[in-house]
């Protein structure tokens, strides 16, 4: 589950909607669903088979599968403003591939 023998695999996952989260309550009004359905998939993410040739993937909790990503998340430009963005935010650079 790596990108490479150094780095992590990375899958961007829905842990599921309106769970039960203080944000769900107080933002929507609802008590929402178990916030174990949420931790449940990120174990299984972590540990199932499933999830081992996952990388650069989206699994939406919500239909129990691998789905395709919102249009945004496919589109170059919208991803580097997304990041340049986080990185404006937190002061951080980002730090060349090679590393």
């Amino acid at each position: 589950m790596t990108l490479n023998d150094r780095a992590p695999a990375i899958i961007a996952i829905n842990p599921g909607s309106l769970l039960g989260s203080k944000m769900v309550k107080e933002g929507f009004g609802v008590a929402g669903n178990d916030l174990q359905i949420g931790a449940d998939i990120l174990v299984r993410a972590a540990l199932d088979a499933e999830f081992s040739k996952a990388n650069g993937r989206y699994f939406d909790n919500d239909a129990k599968r691998f789905a395709s990503p919102h249009a945004d998340a496919l589109n170059a430009e919208t991803c580097m403003r997304i990041v340049a963005t986080i990185d404006g935010m937190t002061g951080c650079t980002p730090r060349p591939a090679s590393e």
